[in-house]
């Protein structure tokens, strides 16, 4: 069977699944879970930031989250997350805390159901250790997003510092501005295998998720670059909308990124069927 004959019978497995398996609804699931939990997070980030005395690395987290999301959807979001973060909580060890993390980790949980409807498994293992998981999941995304704010700013001041000694890379000052987008991708596809790997009850083996992850992130890719472009050019939320209209498109947007999401998932097992015997 040629390459592209192969490659119609994987995609066409892949959203028919997608079709059969409620994608569609599971995308708008996913959507509304995590931008719920968007706050959540970043008012947990928040929280350690002021515990470890950087305070403004979490600002820098919600740029570095929201660099990869069209201007048009970002910029009002964006506002209302700085607004939150300009009054964080008080201390770390706090209840309002603990259910700002529980919060957060509701959206790690929407992405486990979808992964598992994707891979067709049953959940069975415990609540207990589900929602443990889940919550380590957003702690540890807190703690290495504010590890990437932190190189981020370091960044520039190490480059500051060779410049002085090397004076030749001075031009160069504007191309490693790119560095943040690099490291603003690095951390998504990070966020994207841990999920692959740890969220649903089965999985084809490791090596075979990296096709529909890398999928995934062009998809990303081309869903940001598409939509913002279509917000420019065409959409008129306002007129229907008024007062949601920031709301509303940024949970079209995120919806996208969840149907790529799922449908990446659809693809690897796809191609896990096809190689059963």
């Amino acid at each position: 069977m040629s390459f592209f004959r192969q490659a119609r019978a994987v995609l066409g497995d892949a959203l028919g699944h997608l079709n059969d398996d409620d994608g569609w609804a599971m995308a708008s699931h996913v959507a509304l879970s995590a931008l719920m939990a968007v706050f959540p997070f970043l008012i947990f980030v928040a929280a350690i930031a002021g515990f470890i005395g950087e305070a403004d690395l979490a600002s820098r987290v919600a740029s570095l989250l929201f660099d990869t999301w069209p201007k048009d959807v970002a910029e009002p979001i964006a506002a209302d997350v700085q607004s939150v973060l300009s009054h964080p909580p008080s201390g770390l060890l706090t209840v309002s805390v603990a259910i700002t993390i529980y919060l957060a980790s509701n959206g790690v949980e929407a992405v486990r159901t979808a992964l598992n409807r994707a891979y067709r498994v049953r959940e069975t293992r415990s609540f207990l250790f589900l929602r443990t998981q889940s919550l380590l999941f957003v702690v540890a995304g807190a703690v290495a997003s504010l590890v990437f704010a932190f190189l981020g700013v370091l960044g520039p001041i190490i480059f500051d510092w060779i410049a002085r000694y090397v004076p030749e890379i001075a031009p160069f000052a504007t191309t490693f501005l790119f560095v943040r987008l690099i490291v603003t991708g690095l951390l998504l596809a990070v966020v994207l295998v841990s999920a692959h790997l740890w969220l649903p009850a089965g999985r084809p083996p490791a090596p075979s998720l990296w096709p529909g992850i890398i999928i995934t992130l062009t998809l990303w890719l081309i869903a940001a670059f598409v939509f913002g472009y279509y917000l420019q050019r065409f959409a008129n939320y306002a007129a229907y909308y008024a007062g949601l209209a920031s709301v509303v498109t940024a949970i079209f947007f995120m919806y996208l990124v969840a149907l790529i999401m799922i449908f990446g998932a659809e693809f690897n097992a796809a191609l896990a069927r096809r190689r059963e015997p």
